[in-house]
């Protein structure tokens, strides 16, 4: 795409830009080198899928705050409630003083999260915060310790989190000793299957995996929950088989294992669904949230079965911030967005036009591996023709080129071989498309340049 044809992206400033770059100067001496950046710009203002920086460059921005704006940057609804509940009061901790907001919340997500049994809520602050209480329910639920997740998987940066995660850089490096009682199960990777069997043969192995891992690495009597993601974050937006799933699931319903969805990244529509578990046919025991809960208000819930939730005592689980006026009435104008809008249906309208442009492009790109998704949470996986070998440094080298292009996007996967597509889903066919194109470009420039990468 020539750049006078751009109707949405502009980079006249280059980036990063001059007052990016004096920021930059001042972020290193204030900022921990820890907290890492995908890339040099600052926010100036941002609406729907635009992001403007403060030099004047305009993105698109197909990352999406890693996953937290599915109704796109400040939608007007929900900055009119968070306005409106400012006024009101901001923060009395529901702990001390209770507010209507809260409950309103809790009976709003038991009506639209997947299960046909009471269910009932807590409100937390983060992702991660959301994963730690679903454990210590559990346990506190079963008597039992033990807690498994998957291999790639990812729920969080604290220690429990860390624990759970399975990726080590940059996550765990020298951050131990971690939470005991933990274990780490195979996950399927479709793309990577054995070619000798068949997608229903190779659900069936990964089934038999996790059921030879019961006997193997952790005795069932031992196991509160296992904790699974629906479709892979960090890990590289891995779809499992539903045989897979449900396998699992039944598994854990036989031998009185509880199941926790962890719905972070893949709730509130972004898997085509409102919540990813349904389109896998199961009804979690906990279901963990955040991310596009709220449109960016840091808030995050557990919600489950109500004899589990019910469990622990008063004071056992909770926190000052947890559930925040502001975070609730942000959330329930997200909700309402959501559905007035059909924005679960544009999901899967996003994602097929994204699949279909990558597919398209195989053909000129050969190294693209996969393409992959559920809903507009897609990827594409980039591995050395000729060897099958992960392209990492390809992917590093095309988000650059594509944020100095204007458009932000994201890898994954424990190679970083991944392009992840995070757009908000009120992106509209011109800007996804623009952004697609750009995206393509870049791609055909690299691989042009530089006919081996790998690694």
């Amino acid at each position: 795409m020539n750049n006078d044809n751009r109707k949405f992206v502009s980079v006249p400033a280059g980036v990063p830009g001059p007052r990016a770059k004096e920021l930059l100067e001042r972020r290193k001496q204030a900022v921990p080198s820890g907290v890492g950046n995908n890339t040099p710009i600052f926010v100036e203002k941002a609406d729907g899928a635009l992001l403007t920086d403060v030099d004047g460059n305009v993105f698109l921005d197909f990352a999406g705050a890693i996953g937290t704006l599915n109704v796109g940057h400040c939608p007007p609804e929900v900055v009119r409630a968070i306005q409106a509940q400012a006024e009101q009061y901001i923060h009395s901790c529901f702990h001390v003083a209770m507010y209507e907001p809260y409950i309103q919340l809790a009976e709003k997500l038991a009506a639209i999260t997947p299960g046909r049994f009471a269910k009932k809520t807590i409100f937390l602050n983060s992702g991660a915060e959301a994963v730690e209480n679903a454990v210590k329910i559990a346990r506190k639920y079963t008597g039992k310790p033990g807690i498994v997740s998957f291999t790639r998987g990812f729920h969080g940066r604290t220690l429990l989190g860390m624990s759970l995660t399975s990726k080590v850089k940059p996550y765990k490096f020298k951050m131990g000793p971690f939470a005991p009682a933990t274990y780490k199960a195979p996950y399927p990777y479709p793309f990577n299957r054995p070619k000798e069997m068949t997608e229903e043969q190779y659900a069936e192995f990964c089934v038999r995996q996790f059921q030879d891992f019961l006997c193997t690495e952790a005795a069932p009597e031992e196991i509160a929950a296992v904790i699974m993601e629906p479709v892979q974050g960090e890990g590289g937006f891995i779809v499992p088989p539903k045989a897979f799933v449900q396998g699992v699931y039944e598994i854990c319903k036989q031998n009185g294992i509880l199941f926790i969805a962890d719905e972070i990244q893949t709730g509130f529509g972004r898997t085509g669904t409102m919540f990813a578990s349904s389109q896998f046919g199961i009804e979690p025991d906990l279901l963990t949230m955040s991310k596009s809960i709220a449109a960016g208000v840091p808030i995050s819930g557990v919600i489950g079965r109500a004899e589990i939730m019910d469990a622990p005592q008063p004071g056992e689980i909770g926190g000052t911030y947890g559930g925040s006026p502001l975070g609730c009435v942000a959330a329930l104008a997200v909700i309402e967005k959501l559905e007035r809008e059909n924005l679960v249906e544009r999901s899967n309208v996003i994602g097929d036009s994204i699949r279909a442009y990558f597919n398209g492009l195989k053909a000129d790109i050969h190294h693209i591996g996969d393409v992959r998704g559920l809903g507009a949470m897609c990827a594409v996986e980039f591995v050395d023709p000729e060897t099958g070998e992960p392209c990492k440094e390809l992917v590093a080298q095309c988000t650059k080129a594509c944020f100095e292009a204007g458009v932000i996007l994201l890898s994954a996967g424990v190679h970083g071989n991944v392009l992840r597509f995070l757009t908000p889903l009120i992106v509209t066919d011109e800007q996804l498309q623009e952004g697609l194109d750009i995206i393509g470009n870049v791609l055909r420039k690299i691989v042009s340049a530089n006919q081996t990468l790998g690694v």
